[in-house]
């Protein structure tokens, strides 16, 4: 094991160390006053020998969008209640986003704080999630409008975890790190362009691209770890993904959501004249590797709309989203959506996904 990112943080900084030994690391918080929050089926692969179901502090989770809710966290929290969980507890959490989100929230609000461990287990999570100390759940159809900033004492990743996940979930991982790598025109672009299919195909070769992320969003955490001001770039992409989520009932997974959403904002950055047809060509054939199979449901082009302006980022009836002006430029723009740019987006998705 060894130590490859150390965080400073406001609240309190963090490392993260990568490690195969998670077997091992996982026994060390073997004790009655920690809890466990596992991935069901990360359970099931890896650890229902050493955690077993049937302990009264291990507690199995859907990992599923559905279950960011209020209350279902209000659910878990009655169970650690009355399993005896104290202000000196611990809470591990195994698992990605999902199992993040509820465990970093949970721990944020009871005892107004407990200490959380966090082993990530999706390449989206281990990527990107794992540090930003943001805590998110979905409220009243809208993804991630409740939460607080609650980073985890310490980070263990483990690449052999992305061995059992489908190619769906390494596609959704890929889409943020393409994001990350856009903010700061990474030269592995290309290289994660040229290696997309191998990736798919040999979790093997994903560390690098993994410890590459991390270290662009390192970087702009410690400058704004409360996503006042420069940070709010790393939303590229998030605004019309997000939107795109919540319209399939998170059919559609979040790195590929993300993936169009970067393209959308590509082509709307176009037609404002901020990039050339040149650019935008060259970004949406990097993009297009990792779109979903997906067919955008005009008649339902009002309801994202609502979606679109329902999204935690917007301060006025205008949508904040992120644009850009070519690879490593991005900014923040107020889109007022008068109809020439509601015709704008509808015939994007007409275009592209109809």
């Amino acid at each position: 094991m060894f130590e490859y990112l150390k965080i400073q943080s406001i609240l309190r900084s963090y490392s993260v160390y990568f490690s195969e030994d998670t077997d091992s690391l996982i026994s060390q918080f073997q004790t009655n006053n920690t809890f466990f929050f596992v991935d069901k089926n990360v359970h099931e692969k890896f650890l229902s020998d050493l955690l077993p179901a049937k302990q009264k502090n291990v507690i199995l989770i859907e990992a599923n969008e559905l279950n960011k809710t209020p209350e279902f966290c209000l659910t878990l929290i009655k169970i650690m209640v009355d399993n005896g969980i104290k202000k000196s507890s611990k809470l591990v959490a195994v698992g990605g986003g999902v199992i993040q989100d509820i465990a970093s929230f949970i721990s944020s609000i009871l005892f107004r704080g407990i200490d959380w461990i966090f082993f990530p287990t999706t390449l989206l999570a281990q990527a990107d999630s794992c540090i930003g100390s943001k805590s998110s759940i979905n409220f009243d159809q809208v993804k991630n409008l409740l939460g607080t900033f609650n980073p985890p004492s310490e980070i263990y990743i483990n690449t052999s975890f992305l061995n059992t996940l489908s190619v769906s979930d390494i596609k959704s991982g890929i889409g943020e790190i393409f994001h990350y790598y856009y903010y700061k025109n990474s030269d592995y672009i290309p290289r994660m362009v040229s290696q997309y299919h191998e990736i798919l195909a040999n979790r093997g070769l994903i560390e690098p691209y993994i410890k590459e992320s991390l270290s662009i969003k390192k970087e702009m955490v410690e400058k704004d770890e409360f996503d006042k001001g420069p940070r709010r770039v790393f939303n590229y992409g998030h605004t019309f993904g997000h939107a795109l989520e919540a319209l399939t009932d998170y059919y559609l997974n979040h790195g590929q959501a993300v993936t169009i959403g970067m393209d959308l904002a590509n082509y709307i950055s176009l037609n404002l004249g901020f990039i050339d047809q040149l650019q935008y060509d060259i970004m949406r054939k990097e993009l297009e590797i990792n779109f979903p199979e997906f067919r955008f449901p005009l008649e339902s082009f009002d309801k994202y709309l609502q979606l679109l302006s329902k999204d935690k980022k917007n301060t006025n009836e205008n949508v904040t989203c992120i644009l850009t002006k070519g690879k490593g430029n991005l900014f923040l723009y107020e889109l007022i959506f008068d109809e020439k740019n509601k015709l704008l987006v509808r015939g994007y998705f007409a275009s592209n996904f109809a």
